[in-house]
């Protein structure tokens, strides 16, 4: 018997998802635990497996369409069984789809025309031409995909993303989907058009700017951030830290690292941000004031120390967990921290492994930012900000040599955390940097 299958809940979070690609056609075998379809959910892109076995009869919902939870988007069954029934039975996607061509009047849609049935009250039927000896024309074949021709293209978000990062003119492609919509099979082989000039606008008139649809991450970015600024308290602590002794550890450990690989093997190594995850974590420990969170009942001082580490993919924003720093080694962390960063990168983390961090760490000293202060991330009490390692004159003694500085921004969120608990955290980690031996023993 045939069943319709629904969009599942694949992240504790998840309220909707978009269908980025699926797996399976119409017409192939699907066993249990086949890869279904990938879908885009508030975190990451997560599969959607199947838990029953049969043949894919129907795929209600395209690839790119928005997909509420529990929404039908397939049907499996015996292979040629008859699911007509049940494929009209609103499997539509959620996404709103393009409004039908306006039909000139007097007229009916093609499709309505075609789908129409004589009724039981309709007049005698003419005979054939042939009966009559008119010329019986021969049937025609179905029109050929035709590119838009100027008027509104008729695709999902997902194409249009994936036109974009082809360089591909979607108003010159044939779409084969229902209504001549673009589906992602119509853009594979095709070549970048040649840029185009900008339109000329008229004196006084605004160009139109691109329109690009929020992603599901945009979408929770926005939702979260504007939550954690509008709810939660912030006040912002900084330090100056004196990272020369910080950058010779690391050199050391890194040339240490490189001695010790095998011939032909690619040495470990180890970054600014490994060692300064390992301090945070050393920090937490001997203030465990911030690392905790705020409840309406009361305040959750964790045992655990789990730090997020914000990473940027193309999308926005994610924040793998690294648990237990406290109780792993920096060359531990590193390792783990790479990891965690390249499978964000590659939309493969699961849920569980972006929930449910104690305290938070975001680095853009890659890019040259000197300092900033960053948003908390709920239900977290506390994210440092963290710039790069400056070259600039410094005092030492009585002397003005080169040295190296690094700034860093406490966000705290004042209902758990006072400023003369977040001052004595920065005070700690400060020592902490500054005699990072500290780090590797403590």
């Amino acid at each position: 018997m045939a069943k319709v299958l629904e969009l599942p809940k694949l992240s504790p979070t998840m309220e909707e998802g978009q269908i980025s690609a699926w797996h399976k056609k119409e017409g192939d075998t699907i066993d249990i635990d086949d890869l279904l379809a990938e879908v885009e959910t508030d975190k990451a892109t997560m599969e959607y497996k199947s838990f029953d076995r049969g043949t894919l009869l129907k795929i209600l919902v395209p690839a790119g369409s928005v997909v509420q939870l529990g929404q039908p988007v397939a049907i499996i069954g015996a292979p040629g069984e008859d699911v007509s029934n049940l494929a009209g039975g609103g499997g539509a996607p959620a996404q709103k789809q393009s409004a039908p061509e306006p039909q000139p009047k007097g007229e009916r849609a093609p499709e309505a025309a075609a789908a129409a049935a004589p009724s039981g009250d309709a007049p005698a039927t003419t005979a054939p031409p042939a009966a009559r000896g008119e010329a019986v024309s021969p049937p025609t074949q179905p029109a050929a995909p035709q590119p838009s021709s100027g008027g509104r293209v008729k695709a999902s978000p997902y194409v249009r993303k994936l036109g974009r990062e082809r360089g591909l003119d979607l108003s010159n492609v044939a779409g084969t989907g229902p209504g001549g919509r673009i589906v992602a099979r119509d853009l594979e082989g095709l070549k970048p058009a040649a840029a185009a000039a900008p339109a000329a606008t008229a004196p006084g008139e605004l160009a139109a700017p691109e329109v690009r649809p929020l992603s599901m991450m945009r979408k929770a970015i926005a939702r979260r951030l504007t939550e954690s600024k509008q709810t939660v308290p912030h006040f912002y602590l900084s330090i100056d830290v004196d990272a020369d002794p910080l950058n010779a550890l690391r050199e050391q450990i890194n040339a240490d690292l490189a001695a010790t690989a095998g011939e032909g093997e690619k040495p470990a190594k180890v970054s600014f941000n490994d060692l300064l995850v390992k301090a945070c974590a050393i920090a937490l420990v001997r203030v465990p004031e911030c690392n905790a969170q705020f409840t309406s009942d009361a305040i959750l001082v964790h045992r655990r120390v789990d730090i997020s580490v914000a990473v940027a993919v193309p999308e926005g924003l994610v924040t793998p967990v690294v648990r237990n720093v406290d109780r792993k080694q920096v060359l531990e962390i590193a390792a783990e921290v790479r990891e965690l960063a390249g499978r964000a990168k590659a939309k493969k983390l699961r849920p569980e492994e972006m929930a449910n961090g104690t305290f938070s760490i975001s680095n853009l000293g890659m890019y040259g930012i000197d300092n900033f202060g960053a948003v908390i991330n709920p239900p977290e009490g506390a994210i440092l900000a963290v710039g790069q390692v400056r070259r600039e004159p410094v005092v030492r003694g009585e002397q003005v040599v080169p040295g190296r500085r690094m700034s860093m921004t406490l966000s705290c969120d004042h209902r758990v955390v006072d400023g003369a608990v977040g001052a004595t955290f920065l005070k700690v980690l400060r020592q902490l940097l500054e005699h990072p031996t500290q780090i590797l023993i403590g």
